[in-house]
């Protein structure tokens, strides 16, 4: 059992039940500018107060116990009648400068709230959420700047009655962490727009919908491009258009090029009509001009990309036959043609390559050790994660840390998405539609797709040596409006996707889009 379990603890009166943790009271007489028992190995299970560690609020709730991410012990939340405990350290004669507090953790869910927090540190507090994970330890990471040589560690939790939070290893060093990328794919947006679509604040004020995510916190934004579509959408012409809007508002570029004239993804890797008849020798020339001509129309503009994915969810390879990694010398030739033809548009773009499934390592390990084998050249790995398809968060966690020590290259998630509901806006069915297709923890609620981003975000950030990048939220902008279905050659064919968009079906702004101020 991964909850605890106090027996003696849970039947003493909590004296101190249901008091806000908003009065801290004066830190006690520890002076030190370390982190003092951050494993809970001092005292070993039943310690009422760990030592170095004082306790607010409930604090029959606040205990060490058996059971620790390393060593023997833990401490733990945990009450058998809701209660609001708060476990903290005060640190005294700190050198200025930034700090990075990281944890191990694991929480049952349904709390109003629990998290770790830097905070007295002479700049605003710093509060990082604790993800749902019952069974397995997830890593997470916060910092804050301290500029008066002090600084409070908390751990707080204000809890129903049976929630529970495991937490252990705490280290407090110096050095910051955050995102670089905070984006999101708005690459049905255009059409959205054209077709009638309205998007609006979460006040109800209609804009434009970049304006509002860029307002949200958005620094980056993802646009697909397909050879010739059959609507017409996502090629060339549309995404330079996009692009200016992009730019204007200040974000960042990354073009995803598919190599296809519809979805390129895991299970099918289709080639565009025009090459349909090439062989391997022309494949190369089809994808270094396409790739160049829409990367150099970019630039001419003023919108150079700032990192391309040669390829889209490319598992099994790309432009099949001969592409496909039953071929890995030509696939990877097809990849290094792309990555030469950005490389000549701008030196500076990233190249990106992006597999499906972060929460299978050894997937990821066998694809990038052929990569490695095989001389395929990129500059950073894209993984997406949908947590009700790919696995746990510890999971992904795992698979993001491998993957960057691995093959020493900067890290992102270029996909995950959460539902808000259930139901659907239009005539289609959901791709997610029940309760048993989500992830343990997370309702498909407006506050469940805001959870579910915030720990996305932070296995991402805590990805060791600064080399977790960030996030693309997709589709951010796909709500159901008449003609903007899933397939390009059919304008009856429905969106399957509009209860996890960040707009509503009242077309305001969600909750989620505060995910985008992640720092």
């Amino acid at each position: 059992m991964f909850h605890p379990r106090r027996t003696i603890r849970a039947l003493l009166l909590p004296l101190l039940a249901g008091l806000a943790l908003t009065a801290l009271p004066a830190p006690s007489a520890q002076a030190a500018s370390t982190l003092t028992n951050g494993g809970f190995e001092s005292d070993g299970a039943g310690a009422a107060v760990p030592a170095g560690w004082s306790e607010y609020g409930t604090t029959a709730a606040s205990f060490s116990e058996a059971g620790g991410h390393s060593g023997g012990y833990r401490l733990s939340h945990w009450s058998s009648s809701a209660y609001k405990a708060e476990t903290y350290q005060y640190l005294s004669g700190l050198t200025n400068g930034t700090y990075t507090l990281t944890a191990w953790v694991r929480s049952s869910g349904g709390q109003n709230a629990a998290y770790l927090s830097l905070k007295n540190c002479g700049s605003a507090e710093q509060r990082t959420d604790l993800p749902v994970s019952t069974s397995e330890w997830v890593r997470v990471v916060t910092s804050v700047a301290v500029t008066n040589n002090q600084c409070t560690i908390s751990v707080n939790s204000d809890a129903n009655a049976g929630n529970w939070i495991n937490v252990d290893d705490l280290t407090l060093t110096s050095g910051s962490t955050g995102l670089a990328i905070k984006g999101a794919d708005i690459s049905s947006l255009a059409k959205s727009e054209a077709l009638g679509g309205v998007y609006k604040s979460a006040s109800g004020t209609t804009g434009d919908a970049v304006t509002l995510l860029k307002n949200a916190g958005m620094n980056y934004a993802r646009l697909k491009v397909w050879v010739n579509p059959a609507d017409g959408w996502n090629n060339k012409t549309r995404v330079l258009a996009m692009a200016k809007r992009v730019k204007a508002a200040g974000m960042k570029l990354l073009v995803d090029f598919h190599y296809s004239d519809t979805w390129a993804d895991p299970g099918k890797q289709t080639k565009p009509a025009a090459w349909s008849g090439h062989g391997y020798s022309q494949l190369k020339t089809d994808v270094y001009n396409h790739t160049y001509d829409v990367l150099n129309a970019l630039k001419a503009q003023g919108t150079t990309a700032d990192m391309v994915q040669v390829g889209n969810e490319i598992n099994g390879g790309m432009l099949w036959s001969e592409g496909s990694t039953d071929n890995w010398s030509q696939l990877a030739g097809l990849i290094n043609s792309g990555y030469s033809a950005v490389k000549a548009v701008s030196s500076g773009t990233k190249v990106a390559l992006h597999l499906a499934n972060a929460g299978d390592d050894g997937t990821v390990r066998w694809w990038f050790d052929n990569a490695r084998t095989y001389g395929i050249n990129y500059d950073v790995i894209g993984l997406s994660y949908y947590g009700y398809w790919h696995g746990s968060l510890a999971a992904a966690q795992a698979t993001l840390d491998d993957t960057a020590a691995r093959y020493g290259k900067p890290v992102f998630i270029a996909e995950t998405a959460y539902p808000f509901r259930l139901d659907s806006d239009d005539a289609l069915t959901n791709q997610i539609d029940t309760t048993g297709e989500l992830v343990g923890g997370y309702p498909a609620t407006t506050a469940g797709q805001l959870a579910w981003m915030n720990a996305v975000a932070n296995i991402v950030e805590a990805v060791p040596n600064g080399r977790g990048l960030g996030v693309f939220y997709w589709e951010a902008t796909w709500t159901a409006v008449s003609g903007n279905g899933w397939d390009p050659a059919d304008a009856t064919s429905g969106n399957g996707w509009e209860n996890q968009a960040l707009f509503g079906y009242d077309d305001r702004a969600l909750p989620a889009t505060a995910w985008f101020s992640h720092r």
